[in-house]
């Protein structure tokens, strides 16, 4: 067994004594179709989603903010005492 990185024989060309496969060139398709459809309106749900996320996190923000200082002056008036 040769070590890792050389460039001896592989397992393939040991046992296929044919001729190396051509690579496949991919199909290509046209420019509009499905996925030209599709990606408009996932486009615009992403939008939707994001902007409703960074509404989400603004709110929860304020509210955790207030929150803390709600218990900071109950601490407060209590200790004061």
């Amino acid at each position: 067994m040769e070590p890792i990185g050389s460039y001896g024989t592989t397992w393939a060309d040991q046992w296929d004594n044919g001729p190396d496969p051509y690579p496949t060139e991919p199909k290509k398709t046209g420019a509009g179709g499905a996925k030209a459809k599709y990606s408009k309106k996932v486009e615009a749900s992403v939008g939707k989603t994001k902007s409703a996320a960074i509404t989400g996190m603004k709110k929860a923000k304020v509210g955790a903010a207030a929150g803390f200082n709600w218990i900071k002056q109950k601490y407060t008036k209590t200790t004061k005492k």
